[in-house]
């Protein structure tokens, strides 16, 4: 091979990061050639011993790469054979490195994909104990940017909390529909060789084998299906970040953030810069990237393999990697910034916030709803006109727009009372926001349960057999 071609074609750079995975593949693998008798006893004994010394190798990060070989599959199969000799090669029997591939990628996403799981659950359980703290602390709701409702500070982090427990959900799920195991499906017709796929799918913690080798080695759905999910995690963090950047401005004030996670200006020595929140806000555009090269690389290719198939790695680990490491630190933004209440419930004094609760008053009055809307857009054009809000104005002014408004309008438009009335299942009152608390708490849980229990299971195989 042309040294230009071997470093055009290398993958290593890539796919080393699966080198621990890849043993543990061939470790089932001949544990199943051995007690199919596919391959003698003792060779399959020597293939055994010799990648548990790879793995011990790899574990104390003595496992070095040989550049000349393209790719981790290669450099772990001519080790194998420099230590225990030419029983090595015997090891690739009834398997090809098509199956081998997407056997170790699938095993490596696995991981992946719950360790981002624990890094969203963390920021989850950093706006669960904001709202816990904040169940009365109100502030203006927005709609297009513009002050619409009062709301508590406990449902728009519930409101956060929700969304991302969804993005965590979607990871769950693909990790659930992506594991049947490859292996045995050879390079793309299956195999001559009596082999037990069932064994391989168990040692290596998979539900079932897959069900159609031509499938198996050319479908990539599930890596597309990470990024993606990696992608709506990243939008669902870049429009919190909006959010906090905004609030930490001097125009709201509505939040500080810790020392610890801004930064300063090199030449304004006033300045503390939100820059986690912008730098997590920027990397969104590489991760919805990463979901981009999928649905190109693979939108056109025919069955079976194809080298393309090389090129879904780094995309695709890059951006799993990117929002793990954005969720972890933005777990730690949200819990050390410090909460500025009294700036919140100033700013519900602008924008005529409790204009709704106006109309739904009018409307406990006997008045049509569209009729209360058109009554109150007069009291509020008037307010406007002349710098007032709607608390500001007398009960003789409120009755120059509707006959039927009483004293008991004032108890009505408090942007306390607006808030508590909104008892509604998911609404803001405290009363509500308890609820959905304890709803996003059970959620969470179960969650965290569920990832344990896949932990566990997977390492469990790998104790199994490395060990056994």
């Amino acid at each position: 091979m042309d040294e230009g071609t071997l470093k055009f074609t290398s993958s290593l750079d890539v796919d080393g990061r699966m080198a621990f995975y890849d043993i543990m593949g061939s470790l089932a693998h001949v544990r199943m050639l051995k007690a199919r008798k596919i391959i003698p006893e003792e060779d399959a004994d020597a293939i055994t011993g010799g990648l548990r010394k790879l793995a011990a190798s790899l574990k104390g990060g003595n496992f070095e790469m040989d550049y000349s070989l393209e790719d981790i599959h290669t450099n772990i199969e001519v080790k194998l054979t420099d230590i225990i000799g030419p029983a090595g090669g015997k090891l690739h029997t009834g398997r090809s490195r098509n199956d081998q591939v997407a056997t170790d990628f699938k095993m490596y996403l696995r991981d992946a994909a719950l360790n981002t799981v624990d890094a969203v659950d963390r920021l989850i359980a950093s706006l669960q104990d904001v709202a816990k703290d904040h169940r009365e602390t109100i502030l203006p709701g927005f709609t297009h940017m513009q002050h619409a409702q009062p709301i508590t500070l406990a449902q728009h982090m519930l409101a956060h909390a929700f969304r991302l427990g969804r993005d965590a959900d979607r990871f769950m799920d693909a990790v659930e529909r992506m594991n049947k195991c490859p292996l045995g499906s050879a390079a793309l017709a299956g195999t001559t060789y009596p082999i037990d796929r069932k064994m391989t799918a168990d040692l290596l913690g998979f539900k079932d084998p897959t069900e159609n080798s031509m499938d198996t080695v050319s479908s990539r759905d599930y890596v597309t299906e990470l990024a993606f999910d990696a992608s709506m995690v990243a939008i669902s963090l870049s429009s919190l970040c909006e959010e906090l950047v905004l609030w930490n401005s001097q125009e709201f004030g509505f939040v500080t953030m810790d020392d610890r996670y801004s930064t300063g200006s090199s030449i304004m020595p006033q300045k503390k810069n939100p820059d986690i929140c912008e730098l997590t806000r920027g990397k969104t555009g590489s991760v919805i990237g990463a979901l981009m090269t999928m649905l190109v690389t693979t939108k056109s290719l025919p069955l079976a393999y194809n080298r393309d198939l090389q090129e879904d790695k780094r995309p695709v680990m890059d951006s799993l990697e990117t929002v793990r490491d954005c969720a972890n630190i933005m777990a730690k933004v949200v819990a050390t910034m410090k909460i500025n209440d009294s700036n919140m419930l100033e700013a519900t004094k602008k924008g005529f916030i409790n204009a709704t609760d106006l109309a739904d008053y009018l409307v406990t009055k006997g008045v049509p709803f569209r009729e209360a809307h058109g009554i109150v857009g007069e009291a509020v054009r008037f307010c406007e006109a002349n710098r007032l809000s709607l608390d500001d104005l007398t009960l003789e002014q409120f009755k120059g727009y509707s006959p039927l408004i009483e004293e008991d309008v004032f108890g009505a438009i408090s942007v306390k009372a607006c808030v508590e009335r909104r008892d509604s299942y998911g609404g803001t009152s405290p009363a509500s926001t308890d609820v959905q608390l304890a709803l996003s708490l059970q959620d969470l849980f179960d969650r965290e349960t569920a990832v344990r229990q896949k932990d566990m299971l997977f390492q469990n195989c790998w104790d199994v057999l490395l060990n056994q």
